[in-house]
């Protein structure tokens, strides 16, 4: 079964238990809010775009990522909102009897308990309760270690760099997709040539610094920054060494799954010195990634 992506205006009334939320991260929050609904009603791009631009967040799952995540734990169709300024504008009331009842047909709506919506955030999940037409399930907001999850956290977790951290609360680990870019051939020259992904503007990425991580499943070594051994003029890349392995990616499609930060990134006298530390990050690389595979049998 693959899921069904489909537009709001693609899709016609049936009976449906429809989940509703940004769900940036799909995160172990999130995760309790989808439970049971085959259906999951999301924006796009995120409200906050459209609201108040300064404060928009970097997304930690694009789309077609999102879409594969909830595939993978079940949900049947993605129904998206194009939220812009006329959507904005829409009240409580129209959201809920234009869409919810009219247009999905939903018997059964489930929210997180911080959820808003409407013209000014006029709506909460004890207004989706005062509707007969559908059954509201409000879920508490999930807590982690005496702190609550949400995507905002799991940001500051991945700016920081603790990757680790922030693939516990998300429930997996955190991952940079994108098509592999052509470098200045920096890292062949050094011995550890490299995969290349160039950040997005509105993308979520670790802190500068050097990662174990697995790129399309394999183990990697990861730095994050702008190289600061050399001067390349150059804005932030993602560099994925792959360990053990060779091949042409230029192109293609990788996914780099980040599991650890192993250090920051530092700039060094000579190219010689940088060889040796990233001879040692490799290892290091190897060694946490042989453990969680380990620990995933």
């Amino acid at each position: 079964m693959s899921i069904d992506v489909r537009t709001l205006n693609e899709v016609e009334p049936r009976p449906r238990r429809v989940a509703i939320g940004t769900f940036d991260g799909v995160h172990l929050g999130h995760r309790q809010v989808i439970e049971g609904n085959e259906t999951v009603l999301t924006f796009e791009p995120h409200p906050l775009v459209v609201i108040h631009h300064d404060a928009a967040p970097k997304i930690l799952t694009p789309l077609p990522m999102m879409a594969r995540i909830l595939e993978g734990i079940g949900v049947e169709e993605m129904v998206l909102i194009e939220f812009d300024a006329q959507f904005a504008q829409r009240s409580a009331e129209d959201f809920v009897r234009r869409i919810l009842i009219e247009k999905l047909g939903a018997t059964h709506v489930s929210v997180g308990e911080n959820f808003r919506f409407g013209h000014k955030a006029q709506g909460d999940p004890a207004y989706l309760q005062s509707f007969g037409e559908f059954e509201t399930r409000v879920v508490p907001l999930v807590e982690e270690d005496d702190e609550i999850v949400s995507s905002t956290q799991i940001r500051g977790l991945v700016a920081a760099g603790e990757v680790s951290r922030a693939a516990h609360l998300l429930g997996y680990p955190f991952t940079m997709a994108g098509a592999v870019q052509h470098g200045d051939k920096r890292g062949r020259e050094l011995g550890f040539p490299t995969a290349n992904l160039v950040p997005g503007e509105n993308d979520a990425v670790p802190g500068h610094g050097v990662y174990a991580a697995l790129t399309n499943g394999v183990p990697s070594a990861v730095n994050v920054g702008v190289r600061p051994t050399f001067v390349t003029g150059r804005g932030v890349l993602v560099e994925s060494y792959l360990i053990d392995w060779s091949g042409d990616l230029y192109d293609q499609e990788v996914e780099i799954a980040f599991l650890e930060r192993l250090r920051g990134e530092k700039r060094y006298d000579s190219a010689e010195a940088l060889i040796e530390q990233m001879e040692r990050d490799v290892q290091r690389a190897r060694e946490i990634c042989a453990a969680a595979d380990a620990g995933r049998r």
